[in-house]
């Protein structure tokens, strides 16, 4: 049976994270400092062969001490380190920077003890993976301490038994009598050695999220990230470390991962002896942190991945752990269902007829929820009033019984009610922002930047969080409500609350991530029979930290399905597919004006949690049937392209030809998408081989029924003819274990 195992030898003073897959070691070296060593394939032992080699270089300062006691060769400034302080003899970018009440900056955190505990303990507030029983992980606390600021860290690493996985949290702790003041706080830092390294980060914008850019590191910094107030549409928190020849199938990769949807920052050093260092946390950019005698701040959790077995490894570990262990309630491994929306078939402008029409004509289609998008709150009739004001605006609904009246019918056609929310946000024209206007981020003496004519809620303050959660959950209450749509259509601006001092400004941010989380909470822990779903302007916070609380999340506002091959192919570098929901919508799209086929476009969108967003009643008989055919074929194998594993083929960065496979646990079915964008006089030939089956298996194609052995379908597979000579083509096999 598979264990996490943790050692340290009390001689050398080096920690072993161990299990069948992954080691990670690191040493207490001269002077207390924690050195990092190794993370990588699992090594049974490790025998001193990578201590930090002593070497007199220039201009790099050593550790205090008498003359004549110093040791030359000996310097933070070379060291690889497990958690690197400030302005104390190492000028690479630090971990950690605390101001005392003096002014000073330095931080010097040296290693004082540990301990090792069975299974892996939560954050408090803060969404994070877990586990289900103590014996399938194995936690590693280090505690260090800075005697000049009397601060203590404890450093969290948890490894589990089966995964190639590593957890990683840091917590800083005021133990003196002076006020602290955190300026920089990482959640991880990993130091290693490769002289050829490449960087994949996932930047992007609305409507075009988590495009892939792979780039050779380069010496000197590196920085990806956001300031935004989220995650963000503009860049991922993950970022991977692959070697020039990792391909999708080969070669080595570590993932970095933040659990988190605020500000981020991910900052790689290369410095001048050809180290990498790796620095993940919350943006220092505007951040501060007051931190009294005797209080804590706990950073947010990052989790580090090694695969040997290319990007699709890595990608692979994040699929099940975040779908296995950061996801969670009785939705984690529920069949998702198929939504229609009806926000581009009426926009604002709807009553109970129009949306009685839409039930009509999708329950015949098979189609399991209907939601109601905006505009059934306050008196919103455009997208300038009453965000805040969460109750039903009756006289939108009046006739039909209103919201409840709606809800009824929508189960009287055997399909769920889902509604959409914007809690985060509050317009001018509200009556909660003319009862409270200091509810909303603002300056004093300082006009408010809008955004789509909405205002951002000051989440820091916990009396707004209840005035929001009681007015949403009055809805819940009374209305027979089976889905909820969180979304979030601005960044932040004018980071100021009225409610703190001056000195805690800096903390705004992080502050309103947590109210945030705590509202998330709240309504996902009180309402467990309601799914949730995230969004923000479609895919802008897209993470593991909204994972924890919502099992899925609308990948993009783009539905055009050739812009969506890039997104939904990027996504999955380090998200799972049963967290990324994909609408059929209307040809030309809304967004990109091309136009493309119905066929197409629902192959794209079964590449994930499928669901549809158009008006119905513009839609052909024929077009009907094939939406019909469509729900049906993904019903049939939900469970395989939900829940199964995913690889990618063939990139939509690389070329005109795209493809990726799903593959069931046991390997009894497979099903193989193939798309081509453009079309062409003289089509260039290849193959599309399909992988991670049991070559002694033999598979059947459903649709032809020709029969073919697993090492056929992997060493051989298919020509890439033409689908048809036409753009914007597509094409499913569908193959079962004979």
């Amino acid at each position: 049976m598979a264990s996490a195992r943790i050692f340290f030898d009390d001689d050398t003073g080096v920690f072993h994270l161990q299990n069948d897959l992954i080691s990670y070691v690191f040493q207490v070296e001269t002077g207390a400092i924690l050195s990092h060593l190794y993370f990588g394939k699992k090594v049974t032992a490790y025998h001193d062969q990578r201590r930090y080699p002593r070497l007199d270089r220039g201009f790099s300062p050593n550790l205090p001490g008498e003359p004549g006691e110093v040791d030359r060769g000996y310097s933070k400034d070379t060291l690889r380190q497990e958690f690197s302080g400030f302005d104390t003899g190492d000028f690479r970018q630090p971990a950690v920077i605390v101001r005392a009440e003096n002014g000073a900056e330095a931080t010097d955190f040296r290693y004082v003890s540990h301990e090792i505990i069975a299974g892996k303990p939560d954050l408090d507030g803060l969404p994070h993976a877990y586990v289900l029983a103590p014996d399938e992980a194995k936690t590693l606390v280090v505690h260090l301490v800075d005697e000049t600021l009397a601060a203590e860290l404890e450093l969290t690493y948890t490894i589990y038994a089966e995964r190639p996985v590593i957890a990683r949290s840091v917590k800083l702790i005021n133990q003196g009598s002076q006020h602290l003041t955190i300026e920089k706080l990482a959640s991880v830092q990993l130091d290693v050695i490769q002289d050829q390294i490449e960087v994949i980060s996932l930047p992007g914008a609305h409507l075009r999220e988590r495009q892939i850019e792979r780039q050779a590191l380069r010496h000197g910094v590196t920085e990806f990230a956001s300031h935004r107030g989220t995650s963000s549409h503009h860049m991922n928190p993950f970022v991977a470390l692959v070697a020039p020849e990792t391909t999708e199938e080969q070669g080595t990769a570590i993932g970095v991962q933040l659990v988190y949807s605020g500000n981020h920052q991910f900052t790689l050093e290369k410095d001048y002896t050809d180290q990498v260092r790796v620095l993940a946390g919350i943006n220092e950019q505007g951040f501060s942190w007051q931190l009294a005698a005797g209080d804590v701040f706990q950073a947010p959790e990052a989790l580090l991945v090694y695969s040997d077995e290319g990007i699709n490894g890595m990608s692979q570990a994040y699929h099940h752990l975040l779908r296995e262990r950061v996801a969670r309630g009785r939705f984690q491994y529920a069949p998702r269902p198929i939504v229609i929306n009806n926000w581009e078939a009426t926009y604002f402008d709807f009553d109970a007829d129009k949306l009685d029409d839409i039930l009509e004509q999708a329950a015949p289609l098979g189609i399991e929820m209907f939601v109601l998008d905006d505009g059934w709150f306050g008196h919103r009739d455009a997208d300038d009033s009453s965000l805040g004001d969460w109750y039903e605006y009756t006289d939108k609904l009046k006739t039909g019984g209103g919201l409840t009246g709606l809800a009824q019918r929508v189960h009287d056609h055997e399909m769920q009610f889902g509604l959409w929310i914007e809690p985060e946000m509050v317009s001018k024209d509200s009556d909660l922002y003319r009862a409270h206007p200091d509810y909303a981020l603002q300056v004093p003496n300082r006009g408010m930047t809008p955004s789509r004519d909405q205002h951002v809620l000051d989440f820091s303050r916990p009396e707004v969080v209840d005035a929001i959660y009681d007015q949403i959950a009055a809805v819940l209450d009374e209305v027979p409500i089976d889905y909820i749509k969180w979304d979030m259509n601005r960044h932040l601006t004018e980071l100021y609350s009225v409610a703190l001092p001056a000195d805690q400004q800096g903390e705004i941010a992080h502050r309103y991530m947590l109210g945030v989380y705590q509202l998330a909470e709240r309504l996902t822990a009180n309402y467990p029979d309601i799914l949730f779903e995230g969004c923000s302007g479609g895919g802008g916070r897209f993470d593991a930290g909204m994972l924890y609380y919502f099992p899925q999340s609308w990948t993009s506002d783009n539905t055009d399905p050739v812009e969506r091959l890039n997104i939904q192919y990027g996504t999955s570098l380090a998200y799972p597919v049963s967290s990324m929901t994909a609408h059929v919508s209307a040809s030309p799209n809304h967004q990109t004006g091309r136009a493309t086929s119905l066929a197409m476009r629902g192959d794209v969108a079964m590449a994930g949690v499928l669901g549809y967003e158009l008006d119905l009643s513009q839609l052909s008989a024929a077009e009907k049937a094939q939406v019909r055919e469509q729900i049906a074929f993904y019903k049939a194998h939900r469970e395989l392209i939900q829940y199964g594993d995913f690889y990618r083929i063939n990139s939509p960065f690389a070329g005109n030809e795209v493809a990726w496979q799903f593959v069931s646990a046991d390997k009894s079915e497979t099903m193989l998408f193939e798309y081509r964008v453009l079309s062409t006089g003289q089509p260039s030939f290849h193959t599309v081989q399909l992988g991670h089956l049991d070559p002694e298996k033999t598979y059947v194609d459903a649709a032809t029924g020709a029969t073919f052995g697993g090492d056929e379908l992997m060493q051989i597979g298919f020509y890439n003819a033409p689908i048809q000579p036409a753009d914007f083509t597509s094409r499913v096999r569908y193959f079962k274990e004979q």
